[in-house]
């Protein structure tokens, strides 16, 4: 299912950005105060910060493919987002 919507992350927590499986592009941006992680997985919540990708607050991509951003693991359909920071904000938007 599409979405274009802002997601509220709590400190230490996993939060998944999707909200269905990402065959196509992806759009997102840190809109909160601290770095973020952003991580691709098949489907469950990562279980640690390896693999992460970090973002600055302001930062983001446009337009891409999960796997051009995360070639592994591989048929990897779902975004989540963790912050260190005592809150955070993530713009997402895909089809």
């Amino acid at each position: 299912m599409a979405t274009n919507e802002t997601k509220e992350l709590g400190q230490e927590t996993w939060v998944e950005l999707t909200n269905a499986d990402v065959a196509g592009r992806v759009s997102f941006q840190n809109q909160g105060p601290g770095a973020i992680f952003v991580q691709a997985t098949t489907g469950s919540a990562p279980s640690s910060l390896d693999g992460s990708a970090r973002y600055a607050p302001g930062f983001g991509e446009v337009g891409v493919y999960l796997s051009d951003l995360f070639p592994s693991p591989a048929g990897a359909d779902r975004l989540f987002a963790y912050t260190r920071a005592w809150a955070g904000k993530v713009w997402i938007s895909h089809a």
